[in-house]
């Protein structure tokens, strides 16, 4: 057998060493020809490529064509592959390779049931808040920088004291577990993994907003994570944690779970308050906001599952804690749900600012197969495509400066056998789909839209339909439809895209 070291440091992986590590064991399971494939952090680096050793003789290459070159001339027909040997080597590279920080998944896997939970520390952020007063409450996550993890990043802190500060004997705190963005599924894990934090979550969240009743508004597709979600409720109110005077204190507050149909749109934080409301899941007009009059006309609290999450870990350990991670306009972690044509699709939670380089290659470890990386779709269908030379980008709420949408998280990874043309009306076609129907520009829009394209892509009518469209739609839908279609465009134009 032939052993093939490749060079694994943190400097070679930025640059795909994990992408050619994983493509020689293809190439080596796809011609049956026994390799031995080690990722060495220690081999060193080339100046123009990804440094590799075989047999102790080093080679450069930078590309799975490249790639498949020396792996027929070196390990098949054991020639000594001249075109490719390594002419400089350099020292492993120092660069740091961004660490996951577990705040949200802090408790992945780790207990059965309310018992193991709370032997883990949970609802000691409940105890906890409970003896605070709820201005204290909402001033620390303020203080935190949290925002809001569904894709629109609105500041938590200031959301929730709105709903305090509103009038009303009866408030309402929901959580928004539709997720219906395509490439996302934090959600579903973090419901999965960890359904006590949920719960631990929205009880603070009422606590500090003044709320006495809460819905958890899921996917009818998760049916089989809700019914675990169900029993954790169950587990919650038995304990006193959910229910009359909990833990004692002059505070009650339950939870209910109502199911979603399916719909795209009920994301969309008053179109979901509508579907609760047992109507037809459309966006209703702003002002006036859920936080004034939501849930049948009564101060709303909706935030994403994964906002609500991130809530006990910041009343334990404190606002400046939290602070310590992230960026100064971006503090904290995200999920990202990394998937498409990625070799390796998982969830990690990472401090925001981390470049998407890093989650491309040193956590997607690349494309799978024999393909080339072309773009990444990022932030889920509303969100952006970037060229595979536009990925040293931060991934924090200023992304969108450099035309990079944070959105939902997902980080779709799309590579060279895909074409401008299917890209664009698989696109389209979803949002023709989802959209309610509701507003003129999103409904006429979008149906001009695909008929424009069967007739023939012009760019600039494409544009100026979108860019309206943002600019008139009464929801999100039609409003971020732009997102994709521009930069899809962006990439043509550059010479990124056929």
């Amino acid at each position: 057998m032939t052993d093939l070291r490749v060079a694994s440091d943190p400097s070679s992986v930025l640059i795909g060493a994990l992408e050619l590590a994983n493509y020689f064991e293809h190439l080596s399971e796809i011609h049956q020809v026994p390799l031995n494939v080690v990722r060495d952090e220690n081999l060193g680096r080339c100046e123009k490529g990804v440094l590799l050793e075989v047999e102790g003789d080093k080679y450069c290459i930078s590309s799975k064509k490249e790639a498949r070159e020396l792996f027929v001339e070196r390990v098949i027909l054991k020639k000594e592959a001249k075109e490719y040997a390594a002419k400089k080597i350099l020292p492993p590279g120092e660069e740091k390779i961004t660490k996951e920080v577990p705040i949200v998944k802090r408790f992945f896997g780790k207990y059965e049931d309310i018992d193991g939970f709370i032997s883990l520390g949970g609802y000691e952020a409940l105890k906890k808040a409970l003896k605070m007063k709820p201005e204290e409450i909402v001033e620390e996550v303020k203080r935190s920088g949290l925002r809001g993890r569904g894709g629109a990043g609105f500041p938590t802190g200031l959301k929730w004291e709105a709903a305090l500060k509103a009038e009303g004997d009866v408030k309402f705190v929901v959580c928004n577990a539709d997720e219906g963005e395509p490439g996302t599924y934090k959600d579903r894990l973090i419901i999965e993994k960890d359904p006590h934090s949920l719960i631990e979550g929205m009880i603070i969240a009422a606590y500090a907003v003044g709320a006495n009743k809460g819905y958890i508004y899921i996917r009818g597709e998760y049916a089989d994570v809700a019914e675990k979600l169900r029993m954790a409720i169950e587990e919650a109110r038995d304990r006193n944690f959910l229910g009359e005077n909990i833990l004692g204190a002059d505070f009650s507050f339950d939870l209910t779970l109502r199911f979603g149909g399916g719909s795209y749109i009920a994301g969309e934080e008053t179109a979901l308050l509508e579907s609760i409301e047992g109507k037809a899941a459309r966006a209703r007009f702003k002002p006036p906001y859920p936080t004034e009059k939501g849930l049948w006309g009564k101060p709303t609290v909706v935030n994403n599952v994964e906002t609500i999450v991130k809530v006990p870990w910041i009343i334990l350990n404190g606002a400046e804690e939290y602070r310590k991670y992230g960026t100064e306009n971006s503090p904290g972690t995200k999920l990202f749900c990394i998937g498409g044509r990625a070799c390796k699709k998982e969830l990690v939670e990472l401090p925001l600012g981390v470049s998407l380089r890093e989650i491309v290659y040193a956590y997607a470890e690349g494309v799978e197969g024999d393909g080339e990386l072309w773009l990444v779709q990022t932030g889920g269908k509303a969100g952006s495509f970037v060229p595979r030379d536009s990925i040293d980008v931060k991934m924090d709420f200023s992304a969108t400066e450099k035309g990079v949408v944070l959105g939902s998280g997902a980080i779709v990874l799309i590579d060279d056998s895909e074409d401008f043309r299917s890209l664009l009306e698989n696109v389209i076609d979803f949002f023709e789909h989802e959209s309610c129907g509701r507003c003129v520009p999103c409904r006429e829009g979008l149906f001009y839209l695909k008929k424009s394209i069967e007739k023939g892509i012009d760019f600039e009518d494409l544009k100026e339909t979108v860019v309206l469209m943002s600019e008139t739609a009464l929801c999100g839908l039609g409003q971020t439809v732009k997102n994709p279609v521009l930069s899809l465009i962006l990439a043509s134009e550059r010479g990124e895209m056929s």
